[in-house]
């Protein structure tokens, strides 16, 4: 459920709309001067990766930075690795957030830059390579450069800033908890200052430079999947001596996929299944006991994410019965919608339009990608915005996307979201009026 404007907020969300006063004036050369060490903090950070719940190097290299700009506060240790920093402004206002993730991804880099990542690490007890292949070193850089900069002109900053660097946003590893779900549990949101609202940015293969956003639902909710098939094991020669739950899977795989097209009410948004690993048996003459299969369910609409999940399930338990065999249906996490606020993003559009610049500001299309930032703004009023950071001279069908090893960022970009984060800060409704 998403929460109200304050009303304060409420009362000067018409009237920010219009204004034209940039807080931002005077801060040109602080700008100037924190570009290229975002950059230089981005090649480092993206040179030494760390996966989720790991992000013990990323976490000291923050906190040690905002030590060192005389921050009122700095937590770490937050959700295992998190690091918090709490920077107060010269005058009395609201209290808001800013947020980057830290961690990255079991990917063999393959962007051939000079500072590509060699980085090993462990995943489900195996060794990995492990990379920047969403841009959190990106997300983590720009941060740290609004921090440098706000914390160096505290004075024309009306009220407070919690600047929350986050692990394990990628998910945490089996058996542990992490990530924003467990930064909300442990109270990152809560005491003497705490937000009303929240900015997140997250890089992607948009034209370098642009802010892409859309009101409402942004991002899907998306649910990771268990389903484990049990048959009965036999050779593979006299099939009908045991139950074959191969044979049994391969028909719930293609009946998942009729499901959304079919039984869902796509006109309340997508739905996408997908299926990513199936693992079972170890020879090609042998029928094994059992199947297991992983995936994510993708939804906009939380009334029919229900119907969907309880669709998959009936549909997956009732193939294997009629086969013989017998079936799990487990959900193994869960990430609401993240969107935009309609009221807080109509308020801040002159914002994002003086840090991009008007032309390069966009309402862009519903993406099926999820991310934990709604853990957030299932408690506060929230941005999330895409910053774009493709190479305008590729084709956007060909610019490698998030998740792929030649995925990368035009640094030229890095800087705009800098903008982005301070002038949230500066210009959030309820600043300028206190």
């Amino acid at each position: 459920m998403r929460k109200k404007l304050t009303p304060l907020l409420s009362a000067l969300v018409l009237v920010s709309a219009g204004a034209t006063a940039d807080n931002q004036t005077g801060l040109e050369s602080a700008f100037t001067a924190i570009e290229p060490r975002v950059i230089e903090w981005r090649r480092d950070l993206h040179a030494n990766p760390e996966l989720s719940n790991r992000e013990f190097r990323t976490a000291d290299k923050v906190a040690a930075h905002l030590r060192s700009l005389d921050f009122d506060e700095v937590a770490t240790g937050i959700a295992h690795t998190g690091v918090v920093g709490t920077l107060r402004g010269g005058k009395p206002g609201p209290v808001v957030a800013l947020r980057a993730d830290m961690d990255g991804l079991p990917v063999l880099e393959q962007t051939g830059l000079s500072f590509a990542s060699k980085a090993k690490g462990e995943y489900m007890g195996k060794e990995v390579p492990v990379m920047h292949a969403c841009g959190h070193d990106a997300h983590v850089a720009m941060l740290m450069g609004a921090a440098e900069v706000l914390a160096e002109n505290r004075e024309l900053l009306a009220g407070t800033v919690k600047f929350i660097f986050q692990p394990a946003e990628e998910g945490a590893p089996p058996g542990e908890e992490g990530g924003a779900e467990l930064m909300v549990r442990e109270g990152v949101l809560e005491g003497p200052d705490t937000p009303e609202a929240i900015l997140g940015l997250h890089v992607w293969p948009d034209d370098a430079g642009s802010l892409g956003y859309r009101s409402g639902s942004f991002m899907a909710a998306s649910d990771g999947i268990e389903i484990k098939v049990t048959g009965r094991q036999t050779h593979g020669s006299s099939p009908w001596l045991g139950v074959d739950p191969i044979y049994v899977s391969g028909q719930i795989l293609a009946a998942l996929q009729g499901i959304p097209g079919r039984h869902i009410d796509i006109t309340k948004g997508p739905a996408v299944v997908t299926i990513g690993s199936i693992q079972g048996g170890v020879r090609g003459n042998i029928i094994p006991d059992d199947v297991t299969m992983l995936g994510t369910v993708r939804t906009f609409d939380m009334g029919e994410r229900e119907r969907l999940l309880e669709r998959l399930e009936a549909t997956v338990t009732g193939i294997a019965e009629a086969n013989g065999a017998s079936a799990s249906f487990t959900i193994t996490g869960s990430n609401p919608v993240t969107g935009n606020h309609p009221e807080l993003l109509r308020a801040m559009m002159p914002t994002l339009v003086r840090a991009a610049g008007e032309d390069r500001v966009f309402e862009g299309n519903l993406i099926t990608g999820a991310e934990d930032f709604s853990y957030y703004q299932e408690k506060i009023p929230g941005l999330f915005l895409m910053l774009g950071v493709g190479d305008p001279a590729v084709p956007r069908e060909q610019r490698p996307s998030n998740h792929s090893p030649f995925f990368t960022a035009q640094e030229d970009a890095l800087i705009v979201g800098v903008r982005t984060l301070v002038g949230f800060a500066l210009e959030y409704p309820g600043s300028n009026a206190l």
